[in-house]
This record gives structure tokens, sequence and C-alpha cells, in this order.
């Protein structure tokens, strides 16, 4: 990823991180914020590969799965650093 993606990558999570958290605060519960979030996530994701007439067939399920595990994985990873914890599993 460029200099210039990371820097635009940054400021959209950013922005969706806002959003997340105003929609808290409003009091829609954090699940039904993560799960909304994770299905708009889903839908953008199918747009960007198969546009708005297609949809993924399961090899690209498979690929946009093992994308956002491991993205999570080097989140968690990153969370633990930052607060020095161990490798468990939460």
């Amino acid at each position: 990823m460029s200099a210039a993606d990371a820097e635009n990558h940054q400021q959209c999570m950013e922005r969706f991180i806002a959003l997340a958290n105003t929609m808290k605060n409003e009091g829609v519960p954090t699940r039904v914020v993560s799960a909304a979030l994770m299905t708009a996530s889903g839908v953008y994701a199918t747009y960007s590969v198969a546009g708005n007439s297609g949809g993924l067939h399961a090899s690209g399920v498979e690929k946009v799965a093992a994308a956002y595990k491991q993205n999570l994985e080097n989140i968690q990873r990153l969370k633990r650093a930052e607060s020095g914890e161990g490798q468990g599993d939460a």
C-alpha cells in the first residue's frame, strides 16, 4: 500500500469509528453497531469486486473472509503490543 493509500485508509477508518461512536452515543448497542459495520463492509466488499449487479462466488467469499481474518489478527496483535498483553485469546 502506498503512503497516500495508507493515509487515506487511516482517515477513512477514523471516520467509520467516529460514526460508530456517534451511533453508540445515540443509544444503539455496540453489538448492533458492530454487526451493522460488518454487514456494510461485506456489502461494499462485494460491490468493489462484483459491482451492483453481481455477487461473489464461493472462492470470492473465501478470499474476502481470509482478508477479514488477517486484518482482525493484525489488529489484535497491535492491541496486545500496545497494552503489553500476552498472546492469549479473548
